[in-house]
């Protein structure tokens, strides 16, 4: 990446802000991340969809996204999805820190047409995954639906967040997976949100996450 980037290279003082690098010899990618955004986005995956679907994580989460990806995609796209959400997540859990003053909970309904999704996150330190969406195709343009599940267990895991994702509706499959990532931002949204009730108070009774 050059040094035009969307986020900055350094955290100063209180910026929530990352950068995590990732090289295998499947993937390798660079990932910048303000949580303090403004919704801009950088994207290059190599995945038209996807990089579709990380702008709505961008837009809606209020989070500034700086994301590289070159990957195998003569195989698949297994390995460049899975990857950048275990870099992503690694990111995220970087840029957080302590978690002091985070409201650490959140929740959103998203709707797009007939389809509607629920999101509900708990930075809570212990990884897990919970996901229904019965997709009702196998592809989205180059991107393999069921590579949706494998960004978020990437995520999940690196960033230590617990995840309840559920289509409740959907016809579309296009529609299912935008709502899904649409409600997955409002909700990291609202987790990270700092409280104005609780500034440097870690949200849990244990005094850790």
């Amino acid at each position: 990446m050059t040094s035009s980037a969307l986020v900055p290279t350094s955290a100063a003082p209180g910026e929530r802000i990352a950068e995590v690098s990732r090289n295998t010899a499947e993937t390798r990618i660079t990932a910048r991340i303000n949580l303090d955004g403004s919704g801009l986005s950088k994207l290059h995956t190599g995945i038209g969809f996807f990089d579709h679907m990380l702008d709505q994580i961008a837009r809606h989460g209020l989070i500034d996204l700086d994301i590289h990806c070159e990957g195998d995609l003569h195989i698949d796209g297994h390995h460049t999805v899975e990857d950048v959400g275990i870099t992503l997540g690694q990111a995220f859990a970087r840029a957080v820190g302590d978690k002091k003053g985070i409201r650490r909970y959140g929740h959103a309904y998203v709707p797009l047409d007939e389809a509607l999704s629920r999101v509900v996150i708990d930075f809570s330190g212990r990884p897990g995954l919970h996901m229904n969406v019965p997709f009702t195709s196998g592809m989205i343009g180059a991107f393999d639906t069921q590579l949706t599940f494998e960004f978020f267990q990437g995520f999940s895991n690196h960033a230590g967040v617990t995840l309840h994702i559920d289509n409740l509706k959907g016809q579309n499959a296009h529609h299912q997976c935008e709502t899904v990532f649409k409600a997955f931002a409002r909700a990291l949204r609202a987790a990270l949100e700092l409280d104005p009730r609780s500034v440097g108070v870690i949200p849990s009774t244990k005094g850790s996450l």
